[in-house]
C-alpha cells in the first residue's frame, strides 16, 4: 500500500493552527502531479482539497475531501485527519489519472469496478487491515486487466462468470528479482487446479466484498450480479505438511547454528516467522513461561504458554542479554529479514534428509503435535492465534477423531429413554393410545 506522506505544518490540528487563514491551500506534494492541500478558513475551521495536474497538458483537476480534524475528531467519513486525507485523495488521483489517459473515465464518469476496489482498499487501510496490500495485489493482477474499466452498473453474472473462468484456467505468476513477475507454465495436475480454482475463489470473494462496500452508499447497483456467482466447489487447502517427531529433530541437527535457533523456536512456539524475528529478550516471562506476541497477523496481541522445554529454551536464549536486544538474532547480531529463512530450510531439509518444507511447516507441526495429544481445538486456536477454531478444525480436525465424539457426548445429554445400567435391555416405548 502507498506510504503516508508526513508534513510538520500539517499532521496535527496544533500544527495547523499555527497556519494563517487564506484562501490558497497549503499544499503538499504526494506524487508526481499529485498533492493534497489544506485550506485554513478561520480559527478551528479547515478543510482539505485534493490537486491532480495532467503530465500531458498540465490541466489541473480538484476535488474537495471534507474537513479536517480541527475542531471535531476524525471519522474518515465527514471529519478526516491528514492521513485519512491522503487516502482518499488518491482515490481521486486514479480516476483522474484514468481519464487523462483518454480511457472513458472521468473523474465525475461511470462508476468502475476499478473506483469501487480503489475505494474498498482505502476504506480497509483506514481500518488498518494487514492483509490489505496482499489482495490488493492480486485484484490489480486478475480484476483490473478484464473488468477494471467496466462500469459496475453494466456488470451481469455471465460477464463475472467468465472472467472467474478465466482466472482459474490462466497461469499463476512468479515473482523474481527486482520485483519482476513471470508466469509459470502449467502442468494440468489435478492438484494444480485445484489451487488456480482456489485462488480464483480468493479473488472473487475480495472483489464481491469490494462491490458489496460499494453497494452500501450506491443503491441503484446490481447485487445480484456478484452474488449470483457461485464459486468453485471442493477446492479447500490441501492439508498441511507438518514433521513427524524424527524429521523435526533431524531438521534441527541439520541446521546452521543461528537458524537452528530460529528452527527451535518455531517448533517449540508454532509462531509465524515474523512474529519469531520482531521478538525481543523483554517479551519472554520466565516467571509465568510465556512468551508475549505483541504484532500478529491478525493485529490482536496474545500470550504463548510455553512447554517446560521451551521455558528451558527461552531462558537460554535471554541469559545475560539486555532487555531490548533482538532474542533471535542472527550470527552476526542483526535480526532477520523477510524470507531470510527460505534458503537456509531449503538446506536443512536437503541436509537431513527429508522432504522439503517450508519454514510455515514448523507452525503446523506444532499445532498437529498439540492436536495429536489431546489438547482441545480452541486451546490449540489460542497458541496460533486465531479467533476460532474454525481454521484449526479445517487443517487439523482430522488428527483429533476423538473431538467430535467427545463434543457430541459431551452435548447431546440424555433424552431419559434409557434408564442407566439398561443399556442392554430392550424397552417398550409407548407412542401413543
Amino acid at each position: 500500500m502507498a506510504r503516508q506522506i508526513r508534513n510538520a505544518k500539517l499532521d496535527t490540528p496544533t500544527a495547523r493552527s499555527a497556519l494563517k487563514v487564506r484562501r490558497e491551500p497549503y499544499w503538499t506534494i504526494v506524487s508526481a502531479g499529485c498533492a493534497v492541500g489544506y485550506r485554513r478558513l478561520a480559527v478551528g475551521r479547515g478543510t482539505w482539497i485534493a490537486k491532480f495536474r495532467d503530465p500531458a497538458t498540465g490541466q489541473r483537476a480538484y476535488e474537495a475531501l471534507g474537513a479536517a480534524d480541527d475542531a471535531r475528531d476524525a471519522d474518515a467519513v465527514s471529519v478526516f485527519s491528514f492521513a485519512q486525507a491522503q487516502v482518499k485523495a488518491r482515490a481521486f488521483f486514479v480516476r483522474a489519472a484514468r481519464h487523462a489517459a483518454g480511457d472513458e473515465l472521468s473523474v465525475g464518469g461511470p462508476f468502475t469496478v476499478a473506483i469501487a476496489l480503489e475505494e474498498y482498499f482505502a476504506a480497509r487501510l483506514r481500518k488498518g487491515s494487514k492483509s490489505a496490500a496482499g489482495d490488493r495485489k492480486s485484484t490489480d493482477a486478475a480484476v483490473l486487466p478484464v473488468l477494471g474499466n467496466v462500469p459496475v452498473a453494466k456488470l451481469t453474472r455471465r460477464k463475472l462468470e467468465d472472467w472467474l473462468s478465466g482466472v482459474a484456467t490462466s497461469p499463476a505468476r512468479k515473482h523474481g528479482p527486482g520485483g519482476r513477475t513471470a508466469l509459470r507454465e502449467m502442468s494440468g495436475s489435478e492438484e494444480e487446479v485445484r489451487r488456480r480454482r482456489s485462488t480464483a475463489n480468493r479473488i472473487l470473494g475480495t472483489l464481491r466484498a469490494a462491490l458489496n462496500h460499494a453497494a452500501i452508499e450506491r443503491r441503484d447497483l446490481p447485487v445480484e450480479a456478484w452474488r449470483g456467482v457461485r464459486p468453485f466447489r471442493e477446492v479447500a487447502t490441501a492439508r498441511p505438511r507438518y514433521l513427524t517427531d524424527d524429521e523435526a529433530v533431524r531438521l534441527v541437527n541439520a541446521s546452521s547454528p543461528d537458524f537452528r535457533i530460529l528452527v527451535s523456536a518455531a517448533l517449540l512456539t508454532g509462531a509465524r516467522y515474523g512474529e519469531l524475528t520482531r521478538l525481543l529478550v523483554r517479551d519472554f516471562h520466565e516467571d509465568s513461561g510465556t512468551l508475549q506476541i505483541l504484532k500478529s497477523k491478525s493485529g490482536r496481541p496474545r500470550s504463548i504458554v510455553l512447554s517446560d522445554e521451551g521455558r528451558e529454551f527461552f531462558a537460554h536464549q535471554c541469559r545475560g542479554r539486555t532487555s531490548n536486544a533482538v532474542l533471535l538474532a542472527r550470527a552476526h547480531g542483526s535480526a532477520w529479514g523477510k524470507s531470510h529463512q527460505d534458503r537456509p530450510m531449503a538446506v536443512a531439509c536437503q541436509a537431513a534428509h527429508i522432504p522439503p518444507a517450508n519454514f510455515h511447516a514448523l507452525r503446523h507441526t506444532y499445532a498437529s503435535r498439540l492436536v495429536m495429544r489431546g489438547v482441545t481445538l480452541p486451546v490449540v486456536a489460542a497458541q496460533l492465534g486465531h479467533a476460532s477454531i474454525a481454521m484449526v478444525e479445517r487443517h487439523y480436525g482430522h488428527l483429533a477423531p476423538s473431538y467430535v465424539a467427545d463434543t457430541v457426548r459431551a452435548s447431546f445429554g440424555r433424552l431419559g429413554i434409557v434408564e442407566p445400567g439398561e443399556a442392554g435391555k430392550v424397552m417398550s416405548l409407548k407412542l401413543g393410545t
